[in-house]
């Protein structure tokens, strides 16, 4: 810990703060709170969560980097998938926290070329400071798409056409499962000068039938995100025609509860530093837990949507013509150069082009996105 950058004394007191708010939920709770309630305190507690507050996230300033900095590229590739879903369903596109609003950008500008922009761009998102961001970004780069755009508080009563998700569903609340050879226990934080762990006994509910089918190694910790599957139900519920799209990192249930994988997913980002203790400046670094695609494909096929396709991020950009917009550029080039840079690192096994997965749910239409057309694993789901 002591190789971490420092904070600036206003950002460690807002931190403070966020620490005196979370410790009188937990006193309000009886002494005891429950690790998704608490990481749901950290993100999104209203002007002093990590996503409500006016810190930076996003870029070399802040805490990591998200596909849509590295490359315009990347909305270029997505926006070409969106174009053939919009010229089938028509309507608008839904994003879920649009981040710095860069992906929102590129999409808008690439369908624009394409000639299939989208009736409304709606952007949901909960920190007052991103929105702000994104509208500033999009008056800056592109004045005469504002027309277009729009901010939501909640999800639109009803959607036709494209709602897009990037890094969200990691972001959403997770509850914290231990199972043991003596039964399943949830895993909560308690005050004991300072945030500390304390496991309870689970005897019903979804929760203890879920621990109960945890792998028997002696001691297995996993995430579960009922919020995960319950924005899926909700998104179905309005989604007249068209496509959901997330791409996030994760796995099929097979690997996400792996028995080798007894210490689960959670990890905090903080400066570009990843670490695994949640309780690292709270307010100040983010909190995240792999996705379960398994449980988002079964949401929404419950929901009555159809799974349209499940992929790894790779397969999904390269063949969506990825180099293909790559070809575009001009070698040699120091534009060309870093997008070949990032262009690696969006596809390669290695790097972010295995770890991150795309999945797309539908509602109406006759073909699937051409990203799903090679390496199509739903199979594994």
């Amino acid at each position: 810990m002591t190789s971490l950058p420092i904070p600036a004394p206003e950002a460690l007191a807002h931190s403070v703060r966020l620490v005196a708010h979370i410790r009188k939920q937990i006193e309000a709770g009886g002494g005891w709170l429950s690790f998704s309630r608490y990481m749901e305190l950290a993100l999104y507690a209203p002007g002093l969560g990590y996503y409500a507050s006016g810190t930076a996230k996003l870029g070399a300033a802040g805490d990591f980097i998200t596909a849509p900095e590295m490359t315009p590229l990347f909305g270029r590739a997505l926006a070409r998938q969106i174009a053939a879903v919009l010229a089938e369903s028509g309507g608008d596109i839904v994003e879920l926290g649009a981040g710095s609003g860069r992906l929102a950008l590129d999409v808008l500008l690439e369908l624009e070329r394409l000639g299939h922009p989208p009736d409304r761009y709606l952007i949901l998102e909960v920190s007052p400071d991103l929105r702000a961001r994104q509208h500033d970004l999009l008056r800056k780069e592109a004045a005469h798409l504002l027309p277009r755009m729009s901010w939501l508080d909640t999800l639109p009563d009803g959607v036709e056409g494209v709602v897009l998700g990037n890094e969200v569903l990691d972001a959403l609340p997770a509850h914290l499962l231990y199972g043991t050879a003596s039964g399943g226990f949830e895993r909560g934080v308690v005050w004991n000068e300072g945030f500390a762990w304390e496991d309870r006994a689970l005897s019903a509910g979804s929760l203890f039938e879920m621990a109960r089918t945890l792998p028997e190694v002696g001691g297995y910790l996993t995430e579960v995100c009922p919020a995960a599957t319950a924005l899926i139900g909700s998104l179905a519920e309005r989604l007249r025609r068209g496509m959901l799209l997330f791409l996030d990192y994760g796995f099929p249930a097979a690997e996400f509860y792996h028995p080798q994988r007894h210490m689960g997913t959670l990890r905090v980002h903080y400066r570009h530093h990843s670490l695994d203790d949640p309780f690292h400046l709270p307010g100040l670094a983010d909190i995240t837990a792999h996705v379960d695609f398994s449980a988002v494909a079964q949401a929404g096929r419950d929901a009555g949507l159809d799974l349209l396709g499940y992929t790894s991020q790779g397969n999904f950009l390269l063949n969506g013509g990825l180099l293909d917009l790559l070809g575009e550029m001009r070698p040699g080039t120091p534009d060309y150069l870093r997008a070949a840079a990032a262009v690696q690192k969006l596809v390669q096994p290695m790097e972010m082009g295995e770890s991150f997965k795309v999945i797309a749910l539908g509602r109406g239409l006759e073909r699937a996105p051409t990203g799903f057309s090679r390496g199509d694993r739903r199979g594994a789901l």
